[in-house]
């Protein structure tokens, strides 16, 4: 594989995603440094295909990062390979309001072939290639420039490790038949709904006790506050406000902006400033939350009380069970929302009630709770029985 130099200038940038282009797959990463913005802020992007691999500088003066952009985004033909790629995605999304497409990650692919919920990219390397990852790298400062030598080898080989892994992860899992399991995942990954940061639903983020409608409203209008100020002055959400600090405000009140001198968590010249006047508008225009926004009482447990979270405990005892008889990830196979719905009583819309999920998992499932299928200790191990239809 030929290894470029760092591209700093656009002839050679256009060059290579033209040629880029005629493969059918890159192998992508990006580094970046957010701990102190919003925006994520983007530092080096390295590709790869099975020929040649390149780091590009976004940083560097005049660069235009459209031919790279549109070949991750406009060109259907070529496959994007990313390892647990949301916040590369997220980054691409932030750039040209488009997810990269078709896409392929392959920590979800290692799901499938049994390597584990969340392998890291270490794991992967070692487990596919044999190599042992430099680490030495991995808390650079990646907006600082120039970038050594070292830095610039360690960003790479994130990309030239992963176009090797790719093709024999493909191959595996064209021998087991289960490159269809990952359809739904992939495009789910590549929904850019999962990308866009939309103020209106901030709130749903703050973990708060109260159920009151006036609460629960401004709630909504301090999130929604706090989002917009976090997005104009780039920085964290938190540096403008913590959570609970947001979740005491909407609970209890200040009468007047000068009562925010006494609200733990804020400084005290809010009492008289702008952003303290713009977070007290917000309190003032705040509408109780509407009917059809309200949460239920408890989204996460079934519906049916003791008996409902006891049934969804059988539920994830088989998940457990079948994911360790099929080598899969008990993620990929069922989330625990779908397992408590079907407790629950929910037949409609759950994804384990459809395709291979139904087939491999979702069939017992529902037999479980139909009571056509029981647990039944054998020989010292636990083993699934078939009963009588009902």
């Amino acid at each position: 594989m030929h290894i470029h130099g760092l591209i700093e200038d656009n002839a050679a940038l256009a060059n290579l995603c033209t040629r880029l282009a005629q493969s059918p797959f890159v192998a992508v990463d990006t580094e970046f440094m957010r701990e102190n913005s919003y925006w994520p802020e983007l530092c080096l992007i390295q590709i790869a295909d099975a020929n040649e691999a390149a780091a590009i500088d976004p940083m560097q003066p005049g660069i235009d990062l459209k031919p790279l952009l549109d070949l991750l985004v406009d060109n259907e033909d070529v496959l994007k390979v990313f390892h647990a790629g949301g916040q590369d995605i997220e980054i691409v999304y932030n750039l040209t309001g488009k997810t990269p497409h078709p896409l392929f990650d392959t920590q979800i692919a290692a799901m499938a072939l049994g390597q584990g919920e969340q392998i890291g990219y270490s794991n992967l390397v070692d487990a596919y290639l044999g190599i042992q990852v430099d680490k030495g790298a991995r808390f650079t400062d990646w907006s600082r420039r120039p970038l050594d030598a070292r830095q610039i080898d360690y960003a790479i080989a994130d990309v030239t490790h992963l176009a090797k892994i790719f093709p024999r992860m493909l191959e595996k899992l064209r021998k087991t038949g289960r490159g269809l399991w990952l359809d739904e995942e992939m495009e789910r990954l590549a929904d850019p709904a999962n990308y866009f940061n939309d103020p209106e639903q901030a709130w749903r983020r703050v973990r708060i006790t109260s159920r009151k409608a006036d609460v629960l409203g401004r709630l909504k209008a301090l999130a929604r506050w706090r989002e917009t100020e976090a997005q104009q002055k780039n920085l964290p959400r938190g540096r403008i406000v913590k959570d609970e600090t947001l979740a005491d405000l909407a609970g209890n009140p200040p009468r007047k902006q000068a009562d925010l001198a006494r609200v733990r968590g804020l400084s005290a010249t809010w009492a008289g400033n702008d952003i303290g006047g713009r977070l007290m508008a917000a309190i003032d225009h705040a509408a109780p939350l509407s009917a059809d926004e309200m949460p239920g009482r408890d989204d996460r447990r079934p519906g049916t009380g003791k008996d409902g979270a006891l049934v969804a405990d059988l539920l994830k005892l088989l998940l457990k069970i079948r994911a360790k008889e099929i080598s899969v990830a008990a993620r990929l196979l069922a989330r625990s929302d779908d397992l408590e719905a079907l407790a629950a009583g929910q037949r409609d819309g759950l994804a384990i009630l459809d395709g291979w999920r139904f087939e491999q998992f979702g069939r017992d499932a529902l037999a479980l709770v139909e009571g056509r299928l029981a647990f039944a200790v054998k020989g010292g191990r636990l083993r699934m029985t078939r009963t009588e239809e009902a």
